[in-house]
């Protein structure tokens, strides 16, 4: 996400939790091992304790990856990001993510899941079978 001789830090200056860039990485390497990950494991991962801003600034995050994503023509990947409690998305996805599948139901339950798994395998299905970078 960095230009030439930018620094790599264009993230932090734009208020961002982490890079994108790392987030994409770990979510592309989530896919081809066909997991999806807890907002408490990527945070982890990227060096922070879960609290719930964290999670929200993650979200802000998750929106780069996806927007990145879909200028790419790849499927989306923040939706491989869930809670602990149902293995489903959480809030911030669900405003924009479900508005986007036609979808109009709750965010829990077996519709919302049968929607979910559906995109998982989606990310899943791509990144196993696909040489595109990282």
């Amino acid at each position: 996400m960095s230009a030439p001789g930018g620094g790599g830090d264009e993230w932090q200056r734009a208020g961002l939790l982490a890079d994108p860039a790392e987030v994409r990485a770990i979510l592309i390497a989530s896919a081809r091992a066909r997991l999806a990950i807890t907002y408490s494991e990527m945070l982890g991962l990227l060096g922070h304790q879960f609290t719930r801003p964290k999670m929200r600034a993650l979200c802000a995050v998750l929106g780069h990856v996806d927007d990145e994503a879909a200028a790419r023509g790849e499927p989306e990947l923040a939706v491989l990001v869930v809670r602990q409690s149902d293995g489903l998305p959480g809030q911030g996805w669900w405003v924009g993510g479900a508005k986007a599948h036609d979808y109009a139901g709750l965010w829990e339950g077996p519709r919302a899941a049968k929607l979910i798994m559906r995109l998982h395998g989606q990310a899943f299905d791509f990144w196993a079978d696909s040489a595109a970078p990282v």
